[in-house]
């Protein structure tokens, strides 16, 4: 069997759910379990709600209710050729009727625990789901019957032995080649029935959480890209979608700004050695990436990623020459201050690292004077060129600073692994260095 997970774009309306069943119905020989997010914003919708509940402006909540009563509706009349199925209605009576009583708690109590939105933010990927699985024929699953997870509301973490237990007990007997199983991302459930949703990536997490658990032949995430690509289209024009990546790839990739998923969303199907493909829905016959544990491409560099702005920090002291003890004391006031580090580089007596624009450094400021003294750079940009084989390519690093030409690197990082080398320039320059960079070290893949 395989996995498909389809996001909130690619199910976002009628027309789009048309196209998504079609490639359901193709999949349908490999006896598919498809996996949806919610329609398009639906879930941005419902946490509106939510927040104008807590407010105290039920009218509000009420106002977005309808609105989003009214778009499922419509899409569901839309696929039907104007009447939805009895069961249908009643399904989306029901659920619309559990989110008027859950939005009326939240306004009466004034207050909006973790528990309670997760619970209300669940109802959009129940909706889509019950649309979809009507309107293709296939055998409904409520995911919270199988993806166990602890009480973390809003991050919760799944529980990897009892998910294998439970969708053997729930999944498994209603797959079958020619027909197809439809159930939710993102939301799972506690040990004692209580709702919860994963968090960012959560669909993604779904996919490959169940593809393990069923010792799929592969994960195929559904979206608006051909894949992954080797830089960001939007300022590298001539970026393509990778064939295949590495785990260790995608994601360096991804923490370094790559947005099409999340690599730790599917470390439970790398894990399982299934491999993951990332697909256009609107492409179906178009490139694709397979994303698996190891790749041996030959390749220096796969592709290009940036992040920023970013702050650099450059803290000196006469103290670290020939100390003991002086890094471990730098690092103790960052992790005492929940401060997090990128980038690091070293030198006889100062050290730089690359911090998030957004943190808040007044107080790390003050404890860092106790014993150094710190320059502060802002408005800096990271550009990470990740490969399988970048550290053992002679000539790689001259290469990469003559492409740059008179773009300044104020920083390298590269020695944590073998797959990314990182630099540091003033923020202005990332897209031009991008350009160059791509152009030079990258090509076609």
């Amino acid at each position: 069997m395989i996995v498909l997970k389809f996001g909130g774009s690619s199910v976002a309306d009628a027309a789009c759910m048309r196209q998504v069943a079609g490639l359901v119905a193709a999949a349908l020989p490999k006896a598919p379990l498809v996996v949806l997010s919610a329609m398009g914003k639906t879930t941005n919708g419902l946490f509106a709600a939510a927040k104008a509940a807590e407010a105290g402006d039920l009218a509000g909540a009420m106002e977005r209710q309808r609105a989003l009563m009214a778009a499922h509706r419509q899409t569901a009349t839309e696929l039907f050729a104007g009447a939805a199925p009895e069961t249908l209605d009643v399904a989306l009576t029901d659920l619309f009727g559990e989110l008027e009583l859950l939005l009326r708690g939240v306004a009466l109590l004034r207050e909006l625990s973790p528990r309670s939105m997760d619970a209300i933010a669940s109802l959009g990927e129940r909706l889509s789901t019950r649309i979809f699985a009507a309107f293709v024929g296939g055998a409904w699953v409520d995911a919270r019957t199988v993806l166990r997870t602890d009480e973390v509301f809003g991050e919760a973490v799944p529980q990897q032995a009892a998910i294998r237990a439970l969708a053997a007990e729930h999944m498994k007997p209603l797959l079958g080649a020619g027909r197809a199983v439809v159930t939710q991302g993102y939301i799972g459930a506690t040990a004692d029935g209580l709702t919860t949703t994963l968090g960012r990536g959560g669909s993604d997490y779904s996919a490959a959480l169940f593809g393990a658990a069923l010792a799929a032949e592969e994960v195929q995430i559904w979206t608006d890209v051909e894949g992954v690509l080797t830089c960001d289209p939007r300022i590298v024009p001539e970026a393509l979608p990778i064939p295949d990546l590495s785990f260790a790839e995608a994601a360096e990739l991804a923490a370094f700004g790559a947005k099409v998923l999340h690599p730790a969303t599917i470390q439970p199907a790398v894990e399982a050695r299934i491999p993951v493909t990332v697909r256009h829905t609107q492409k179906p016959e178009g490139r694709f990436t397979t994303i698996s544990a190891e790749v041996r491409s030959g390749r220096p560099i796969t592709a290009l990623a940036s992040r920023g702005p970013v702050t650099v920090l450059t803290v000196s002291s006469t103290r670290m020459l020939a100390q003991s003890g002086f890094l471990a004391r730098l690092f103790e006031v960052f992790g005492r201050r929940g401060v997090s580090v990128d980038l690091v580089a070293t030198a006889e007596v100062s050290v730089s690292l690359t911090v998030e624009a957004d943190e808040p450094l007044k107080a790390l400021l003050e404890d860092l004077a106790a014993f150094a003294t710190v320059e502060i750079h802002e408005r800096r940009a990271i550009i990470a060129a990740v490969g399988e084989r970048l550290k053992s390519t002679p000539g790689l690093g001259a290469k990469l600073l003559t492409a740059l030409g008179d773009i300044n690197v104020e920083m390298i990082s590269m020695g944590a692994n073998e797959i990314n080398l990182s630099l540091v320039v003033k923020e202005e320059s990332t897209a031009e260095a991008l350009r160059r960079l791509h152009r030079v070290l990258v090509g076609a893949p």
